[in-house]
C-alpha cells in the first residue's frame, strides 16, 4: 500500500453534491448558469478550489461523441472507474452478428415458432443513444425477420436526448429498414412522456400500455405524416399521443415482447405493467398468455426472472459505497424522486440492496405536467432534511443530487431554467454553511451538462437534450489552498475516499483529484 501523510484531522461528513445536468460552457449565450442570480455559485468559483471533468464519450465508456447522462454518469462517480456501456456493448455484438446467436433471443424465436405467434419490439425509436438507440431496435427486427417471424415495433417518441421534432425524421430511417424486411412494421408510436414515466404517473402508463396491448389510440397509416401532422397541431416527440396503425389489434395469446431499452428507470413501469401478476395501479383491460418476454439488460432485482436481460450486467466491485461501508462508516444517500434511483442503485454499481451503515431518504418530487410549471422542484425539502442530517452528527459520507438543472433544462424554458438555477444557488449556499459549521468537506459537481445550453446553437430552437460540456468540480468546503487537477467522472470516488482517510482499492482506475501544495492530500492506494 502506497500511503501520503495523513492529515491531523479528516473532514467529517464529507458531502459529494450532484447538481444533475450542470455543465461548464464558456459562452454565456442562452446559458440558465450565467443568466441566473448565483450569488453563492460565484463566490465559491472566485475563492474556492475547482477545476473540470470529463462526463462524455470514452471518459464515460461510451462512443466517441456521446453525451453523457445521468445513469453512466452516477455508474461511473460510484464506481471510480470507466466501465463499457450498454451502448457500445450491444453495438459490438450487433456489429460481430453475435446478437443474433443470444441464447435469450433463439429462445424467443423457437417459441414463438411452436406458438405462431409474432414479436413485438419496443422502445424509444432514437438515435439518442441514452436511453436505446434505433439501430437497436431495426437488428432485433432483422433477427426475428430472418427467421420468418413477423414484428410489430413499437416506437417511442423521444425529443429529450434529441431535438423536440427530430422524431418525423428518425422515423423515416426506420421505416426504409423496415421497408427491406419481409414481415416487420411500425404498429404504434407514442410520446415517451406516456410510456416512459418513472415517477408513479401511471394514468399516463396507461395510455401507452393500451396502444400497445388493445390497439387504442388515434389511427395512422403513415407513421411519418402522422408525426408531421402533429408538429404542425403545436405536439412535440416526447408529448405524441398514442397513434397505432390501421388494423392493428394489439397483442395476442402466443406473442413475444422485448424491451429494446438498455437504461433501466425508465423501462420499469411499463415492464411492471405487462409483467406482474398482482399489478393494480390501473385496470389491464387485456392480459395476453405471452409466450416470451425478454429485454435488452436487467431492470431491476424485481423484474429479473419476469424479463430476463439479453446483456446481463457487469458485476463492479469496490464501489464508493462499499468501500465506505466496510471501513465501518455511515453513509447518507438523498434525492427526490426523479434522481433516486441513480444515487442509491446507479451509484451503487447497479445493486438495489443497501450496505451496512448506509440510509437513503427519498423526497417525493412534484406532480406537475412538466416541471417548468415548478422549477424548484423539491429542491427546498431536500436541502432542509441534509441540513437535519448534518447537524445530527450521523454520517461520515453523503452524497446528494439535485435534480433541478437536468429536469428543467430538458424543458427548453429559459426562465423556468433560470429559476431551477437560482434555487440550486441558494441551496449551495445554504449546505456549504452547514458542512463548514460542523467541519466535514464538500464537493461540488455534476453528472453531465444540459441547463449550460438552453437553444441550438445551430438553429436557434430550444436544446432540450444533454451536452458533451466539461462539468466543474468545486471544493466548496475543506482545504481553501488545495488544488484540484482536472479529470473525470472517474476521478471523483477515489478523491472522495481521499478525503475520508480511506484507501483507494486497486479495482477503481480514477484517481484522486485534490492536492496540497506540496503534493496529494492523504492519498492511500490499497494494493
Amino acid at each position: 500500500m502506497k500511503s501520503h501523510s495523513d492529515h491531523s484531522s479528516t473532514p467529517r461528513p464529507v458531502m459529494l453534491c450532484i447538481l444533475d445536468g450542470w455543465g461548464h460552457s464558456e459562452t454565456d449565450l442562452n446559458n440558465a448558469i450565467a443568466a441566473g442570480d448565483t450569488p453563492n455559485w460565484d463566490h465559491m468559483l472566485a475563492t474556492r478550489p475547482h477545476s473540470l471533468l470529463g462526463t462524455s464519450g470514452a471518459d464515460v465508456g461510451l462512443p466517441e461523441g456521446q453525451m453523457g447522462n445521468s445513469e453512466v454518469g452516477h455508474m461511473t462517480i460510484g464506481s471510480g472507474r470507466v466501465i463499457l456501456q450498454d451502448l457500445p456493448r450491444i453495438n459490438h455484438e450487433i456489429e460481430t452478428g453475435a446478437l443474433a446467436q443470444n441464447p435469450d433471443l433463439l429462445d424467443v424465436i423457437a417459441k414463438l415458432k411452436a406458438s405462431g405467434g409474432r414479436c413485438h419490439i419496443a422502445g424509444l425509436l432514437s438515435p439518442g443513444g441514452v436511453h436505446s438507440h434505433q439501430d437497436h431496435m431495426v437488428a432485433l427486427a432483422k433477427i426475428m425477420d430472418d427467421a420468418g417471424i413477423e414484428v410489430y415495433l413499437h416506437g417511442f417518441m423521444d425529443g429529450r436526448d434529441t431535438p423536440p421534432t427530430s422524431g418525423a425524421g428518425y422515423t423515416k430511417d426506420v421505416v426504409k429498414e423496415l421497408a427491406a424486411l419481409k414481415h416487420a412494421k411500425i404498429a404504434t408510436l407514442v410520446g415517451r412522456y406516456f410510456a416512459m414515466d418513472r415517477d408513479t404517473n401511471w394514468d399516463r402508463v396507461e395510455k401507452a400500455y393500451n396502444a400497445i396491448f388493445l390497439g387504442e389510440g388515434e389511427i395512422f397509416s403513415d407513421p411519418v405524416a402522422a408525426l408531421e401532422s402533429a408538429y404542425e397541431a403545436g405536439d412535440t416527440d416526447e408529448f405524441f399521443k398514442p397513434h397505432t396503425v390501421n388494423g392493428y389489434e394489439g397483442i395476442q395469446d402466443g406473442d413475444a415482447f422485448i424491451m429494446a431499452n438498455f437504461r433501466a428507470d425508465r423501462a420499469r413501469e411499463i415492464l411492471t405493467a405487462i409483467t406482474e401478476d398482482g399489478f393494480s395501479d390501473f385496470d389491464r383491460k387485456k392480459r395476453p398468455q405471452l409466450a416470451a418476454v425478454k429485454g435488452m439488460v436487467e431492470y431491476s432485482t424485481a423484474l429479473a426472472d419476469a424479463v430476463p436481460a439479453l446483456f446481463p450486467p457487469v458485476d463492479v466491485k469496490h464501489t464508493l459505497g462499499e468501500v465506505a461501508a466496510k471501513a465501518g462508516k455511515t453513509q447518507l444517500r438523498i434525492a427526490e424522486t426523479e434522481k433516486y434511483a441513480h444515487v442509491t442503485f446507479f451509484l451503487n454499481g447497479g445493486e438495489e440492496q443497501e450496505y451496512d451503515g448506509e440510509e437513503r431518504i427519498l423526497v417525493p418530487s412534484p406532480k406537475v405536467a412538466t416541471y417548468d410549471l415548478k422549477p424548484e422542484m423539491s429542491a427546498y425539502e431536500v436541502r432542509d432534511k441534509l441540513i437535519e442530517a448534518i447537524q445530527a452528527d450521523k454520517f461520515d459520507l453523503i452524497v446528494v443530487n439535485f435534480a433541478n438543472p437536468d429536469m428543467v433544462g430538458h424543458t427548453g424554458v429559459m426562465d423556468a431554467a433560470i429559476k431551477a438555477v437560482e434555487v440550486i444557488d441558494e441551496c449551495i449556499g445554504k449546505l456549504s454553511e452547514a458542512i463548514e459549521a460542523v467541519g466535514g468537506a464538500m464537493l461540488i459537481t455534476a453528472d453531465h451538462g444540459n441547463i449550460e445550453v438552453m437553444r441550438d446553437p445551430a438553429t436557434d430552437a430550444p436544446y432540450t437534450s444533454h451536452t458533451t460540456n466539461l462539468v466543474p468540480l468545486v471544493l466548496a468546503v475543506g482545504e481553501k489552498d488545495a488544488k484540484l487537477s482536472k479529470g473525470t467522472l472517474a476521478d471523483l470516488a477515489p478523491t472522495v475516499l481521499t478525503l475520508m482517510g480511506l484507501d483507494i482499492p486497486s479495482e477503481m482506475t480514477g484517481k484522486n483529484l485534490v492536492h496540497e501544495a506540496g503534493g496529494l492530500v492523504n492519498d492511500r492506494v490499497a494494493s
